[in-house]
């Protein structure tokens, strides 16, 4: 109890501190994530019951705090909008029992899937996946990078062969190099890894799955790629996706690599340097088959927006993800449905926050948009759509803030963002955390690649300033310490699995209070006739330039 006073009276003295900014209910957060993490919604996975009453619940409550529709234009309807923007998807299943199974000169074995390999459905069109005794051909960290000098292939013809590749950039374990030391850059993404691969005609590729340049443990990798997956409708899906795309535990390529007369660590190390070369696998090959049911889809972006008073036209957002992985396979409890509480009901519950505060107050001059935007989870498809079909032009959007998977707990001394971009958006986040007596915190583990994981990503590959919001890890109560290992506690225990449900004991008070350094920012940003850019060597800076005379 005396904790809990404690804490309530700094969150107090901040929100006084801070000004005249509206107040944000912690119960009311609480409750948003409880009903959003329910078993009732289960696991909000899209084109499925728990999507209806997730885009429900969303218009409801969008409604309730006052917002205007800002989805797609009704037909036949000029200037008349729908709650809602249709996202059409991809959806990709494996139906039936995966076979897999590996030769070398001692015989065959059989894999098992979900334990030793993660195979995603195949998202190239193929109804079935079905090869026999394809070669496995290590190509390193697979980068083809011409502005870094840096070429895993070396011209290597991989059609018809099965790529093995490792997670991260050439530079995360020695911490200098080539692609930005620790932090991660595109390179190193598993996205960037599979369509390098199907650009060159594999026939498939397999990542080799370590915690550390993970950063996430197999439990995820599992949980993440052996259900239903989800592409954006593609002209030429082969182009982006080869028929296999899966994972492999470290421990069980390491054996591979020893049949093939090769010693992994060794060949890592090699992987580690521009002369590294592909390596074939002598006499190892693997069997496939399984059969994939492909559909197309349509999954919803919830919109709802404040109109600006002055100029209408111009865009503020805010944004986070409804969905979340749905039902799935069991954990050892036989618990099946995957919540989704921090992941991504926070988030939303801090949209639906930031949408009644608004909605109280009197219109800016710019208008604010709020997006709920779907399939997060199965590649930033609801963002990426957005960004390529925008109900409102990107040009004339100010700004973006995003919100993916905030801290339940108390107030923290700082704050973070997802990766390290430099842009005026967070100079000015970070002039406004003073007035709560907080600092910024660089990203603590950039080499993750949260910035390429989150859904401002697609706006920012576009040019428009966003950054994806992070809690802070130096809690009032408990300090770093206290901060870190609910971070690890999380990671290790309940990301993306079905623990991931909502506590009774979460009390939400450093969420409550964050929202008001991210009203403010937002507030700003809808009052002001600036237009915030990236820093001049960012890379989305030259892009960002290119619309400048789109705006006012």
């Amino acid at each position: 109890m005396k904790n809990t006073m404690f804490i309530c009276s700094l969150l107090a003295a901040a929100t006084a501190h801070a000004g005249n900014g509206p107040e944000f209910d912690a119960k009311h957060l609480s409750q948003d994530v409880k009903v959003l993490a329910s078993d009732e919604f289960e696991g909000r996975g899209p084109n499925t019951a728990g999507e209806n009453k997730t885009v429900a619940f969303l218009i409801e409550q969008f409604k309730a705090a006052g917002l205007q529709p800002a989805g797609d234009l009704l037909k036949g309807q000029k200037n008349v909008r729908s709650w809602t923007q249709d996202v059409p998807l991809g959806r990709f299943e494996i139906k039936g029992p995966v076979k897999l199974q590996l030769h070398d000169a001692k015989g065959n074995q059989e894999l098992k899937q979900g334990d030793d390999m993660a195979v995603r459905a195949a998202m190239n069109g193929s109804k079935k996946v079905d090869f026999r005794n394809a070669p496995l051909v290590f190509v390193g960290y697979g980068v083809n990078a011409p502005e870094r000098k840096w070429d895993d292939f070396k011209g290597f013809d991989l059609r018809g062969k099965l790529a093995v590749v490792l997670i991260n950039d050439p530079d995360f374990e020695t911490g200098t190099g080539d692609f930005g030391g620790k932090a991660m850059t595109y390179y190193g993404r598993w996205t960037y890894k599979y369509e390098e691969m199907a650009r060159r005609g594999a026939l498939g590729t397999i990542i080799v799955h370590e915690t550390a340049p993970a950063s996430y443990g197999w439990a995820t990798v599992k949980n993440s790629n052996t259900n239903v997956m989800y592409d954006i409708v593609r002209k030429q899906p082969a182009l982006a996706h080869a028929s296999m795309e899966a994972w492999i535990q470290r421990d069980l390529a390491v054996d591979l690599f020893k049949r093939g007369g090769q010693d992994f660590e060794a060949l890592k190390k090699q992987a580690q340097t521009r002369n590294f070369k592909p390596v074939q696998l002598q006499g190892v090959t693997l069997t496939a088959s399984y059969a994939v049911d492909a559909q197309t889809i349509v999954s919803k972006n919830v919109a709802g927006r404040v109109v600006g008073s002055a100029h209408p036209e111009q865009t503020v957002m805010y944004s986070a993800h409804w969905d979340h992985l749905g039902v799935g396979l069991p954990d050892a409890k036989g618990d099946k449905i995957y919540n989704g509480a921090v992941d991504n009901a926070t988030g939303i519950a801090a949209l639906l926050e930031l949408a009644r505060a608004y909605g109280k107050a009197p219109a800016p001059q710019r208008s604010v948009l709020f997006l709920a935007v779907t399939a997060e989870e199965k590649g930033l498809l609801g963002s990426e759509y957005y960004a390529a079909y925008p109900l409102y032009p990107l040009a004339e959007t100010v700004g973006a803030i995003n919100m993916d998977a905030l801290s339940p707990y108390g107030p923290a001394r700082n704050f973070t963002i997802s990766g390290s971009a430099k842009l005026d958006l967070l100079d000015q986040l970070i002039a406004k955390a003073k007035q709560y007596d907080m600092v910024y915190a660089p990203d603590p583990k950039p080499e993750a690649g949260h910035f390429f994981r989150s859904d401002h990503f697609p706006l920012a590959k576009r040019g428009v300033p966003a950054i994806s919001f992070g809690s802070g890890d130096d809690w009032i109560d408990g300090g770093l310490a206290a901060g870190h290992k609910s971070e690890e506690d999380y990671v290790v225990n309940n990301y993306h699995q079905p623990s991931d449900e909502w506590k009774a004991e979460w009390p939400f008070t450093g969420m409550a209070r964050d929202l008001g350094l991210l009203y403010g920012l937002g507030r700003d940003l809808a009052e002001s006739k600036d237009w915030p850019n990236w820093a001049q060597d960012a890379e989305f800076r030259i892009i960002r330039d290119a619309s400048a005379s789109k705006r006012r």
